[in-house]
């Protein structure tokens, strides 16, 4: 349950935020992500020493209304279904506000959202042999998800987020879908691998989705307008020739059509 194979994936998602002591906090115990850094104006939290989320501290920047372009998502993909069992039960235990569950063919995710409303997925995926295509589109759906089914496959506490966490995919509100796909994947190259009503998806290397674009809430939005809390930079790894030939052709200060900073960066070795 990895995106590794593939020549572009997530790095790491920075947000900005209000108050980053709350939010810092809820991360390291909703979701046992450990402190990599702190100086107190940007805390970065990972697992098994991978930056995985940055967060930016600004006690000034507007609150984003959901109705804006920005983020909808951060998904975190776990390594195994035990793992996700585990954290079921921790969230739980916690008492955290879950928001849905979801058996989406490809995948089994739980969703719920941070203090200052940004969204979060935590999921699994299911073996890519069990992933079907039609008409060159990956099957995905909405069904509902057997959390009791889920909960019996955990063989430990969740203490901490496993090493092998790795953000799995973004999924970000948009103004059109046709302009973020001319961005997703006209500019950056990843495939769209399948569309939902409203909504499109794109990967590399065959998977379902390491982006995904709505207007669900946000149709029409224009450019965002900063300082704002929500999605500060969006990092997107890359294979040594894709990235030399995104950084040939597009700017240095790279942003989507909406004003999101992007970051391009080499996969580890």
């Amino acid at each position: 349950m990895s995106t590794a194979s593939a020549s572009l994936e997530i790095g790491r998602v920075a947000l900005t935020v209000n108050d980053i002591g709350r939010v810092g906090s809820f991360y390291k115990q909703a979701l046992g992500l450990q402190e990599l850094s702190n100086d107190g104006e940007t805390l970065r939290l990972g697992a098994g020493n991978i930056p995985l989320l940055e967060l930016r501290a600004d006690k000034t920047a507007r609150r984003r209304s959901p109705k804006e372009a920005g983020l909808f998502h951060t998904a975190f993909l776990l390594p195994n279904r035990a793992d996700l069992g585990a954290w079921l039960l921790h969230a739980s235990d916690s008492r955290l506000p879950l928001e849905g569950a979801s058996d989406h063919l490809v995948s089994e995710a739980i969703y719920l959202s941070d203090p200052e409303g940004n969204g979060i997925e935590v999921y699994i995926d299911r073996p890519r042999s069990a992933w079907n295509t039609q008409g060159g589109q990956i099957q995905m759906a909405t069904n509902g998800l057997d959390l009791n089914n889920l909960a019996a496959s955990a063989k430990a506490p969740y203490t901490q987020a496993p090493e092998g966490t790795v953000i799995g995919h973004v999924h970000l509100q948009t103004g059109s879908v046709p302009e973020a796909e001319a961005f997703y994947n006209g500019a950056l190259g990843f495939a769209i691998t399948t569309h939902y009503p409203g909504a499109a998806f794109y990967g590399a290397g065959g998977y379902h989705h390491h982006i995904a674009t709505n207007t669900w809430n946000s149709r029409g939005a224009g450019k965002r307008s900063f300082p704002s809390t929500g999605l500060a930079d969006l990092e997107i790894l890359a294979d040594a020739e894709p990235l030399a030939a995104l950084r040939a052709k597009l700017p240095k200060a790279l942003t989507d059509p909406w004003g999101t900073p992007i970051t391009l960066s080499p996969k580890a070795a």
